[in-house]
């Protein structure tokens, strides 16, 4: 769902007027931590210090990043989850933490449903079907077809098990009933540069790490992996017109502890709106590849439900596990 520059400004005004009088006007007090469950340098640090940057200015106390990588972003999560549910510290949500870790592991320190208050949905981030330009295909159909014809020959590379690249490319082997061989690397820097060196066949992973490769010709983009063409990449189709339903966007989105106060929740989700609303910020959203969602809190946990209940048929599929 995607909100106006009006439409969100309205909701705004409608949520600080109807907030208790010294509630969520009074809120916050002190500045506010946005946990990023990942190292620094990558995708979710990048939009998490966009959000913080107009999210403190809007919110009159500063949004600082905290970096708290590791685990599978469990603990980071768990940080979330275990702060105290004042507002000030709030998760930068990735597919990770409450979609994809409780099919994956066998146990989690957190509860993921219980143990966190959805806000509001951020941002769909695509993926990129790749191939080394060696392999004689150009496209999606061709790929399938190169890959029955050779069953179990292919490979196709992940930056870990588990990761978003990994399930995105057992989606692909299971709706296109094909065999190939999966390949983890640790990270998606090293998946990437055996795929150039031709040491793995294809990768699906974040689109936007394809830009300067695809430009030079050190990869060939077959596809993006979304419901929909990507605003950066329009020339290309998506892997579902090939294979309808196939979607391995990542979803995004900010989440606080269990137990956030309604008004503080409004208030949060109301200037979020308003910045995913703005014509600059969609505009950089854009030449990242990022497709802005927003809507009500609601809608971000029927979202979270839905994809991982959607995860879930994959891991159990692929008998993808972490110990």
């Amino acid at each position: 769902m995607r909100i106006g520059r009006r439409g969100a400004a309205g909701v705004l005004a409608g949520l600080l007027a109807a907030a208790r009088p010294g509630a969520a006007e009074d809120w916050p007090t002190r500045p506010l931590r946005l946990v990023v469950p990942f190292a620094p340098g990558g995708a979710s640090d990048l939009l998490a210090r966009l959000l913080a940057e107009r999210l403190g200015p809007a919110l009159g106390q500063p949004v600082v990043v905290e970096n708290r990588p590791g685990a599978g972003a469990t603990i980071g999560a768990d940080a979330v989850a275990k702060a105290r549910p004042d507002g000030t510290t709030l998760l930068y949500g990735t597919p990770g933490p409450q979609i994809v870790n409780p099919s994956l592991m066998p146990s989690l320190p957190y509860d993921p449903v219980r143990d966190f208050t959805p806000v509001v949905s951020l941002v769909s981030a695509p993926n990129l079907l790749v191939v080394n330009p060696g392999l004689p295909v150009r496209s999606v159909p061709e790929l399938i077809a190169l890959a029955k014809a050779r069953p179990g020959e292919l490979t196709f590379g992940s930056s870990g098990i588990g990761a978003s690249s990994h399930l995105a490319g057992e989606m692909l082997k299971l709706r296109a009933g094909i065999e190939v061989t999966h390949v983890p690397f640790r990270g998606s820097g090293p998946a990437i540069q055996e795929l150039i060196a031709g040491r793995i066949a294809f990768l699906i992973d974040t689109l936007l790490l394809f830009v300067e490769h695809r430009a030079s010709g050190a990869v060939r983009a077959i596809a993006v992996a979304s419901a929909q063409p990507s605003t950066l990449m329009p020339d290309l189709p998506t892997i579902a017109e090939t294979l309808p339903g196939f979607d391995s966007a990542a979803f995004n989105y900010l989440a606080g502890p269990a137990g956030l106060p309604a008004p503080v929740v409004e208030r949060l989700n109301a200037e979020t709106n308003s910045i995913l609303a703005e014509t600059g910020f969609r505009r950089r959203l854009a030449e990242l590849g990022l497709e802005p969602i927003g809507g009500p809190p609601e809608a971000t946990a029927a979202t979270i439900r839905s994809e991982a209940a959607r995860w879930r048929e994959v891991i159990q599929a692929a008998h993808i596990r972490l110990e």
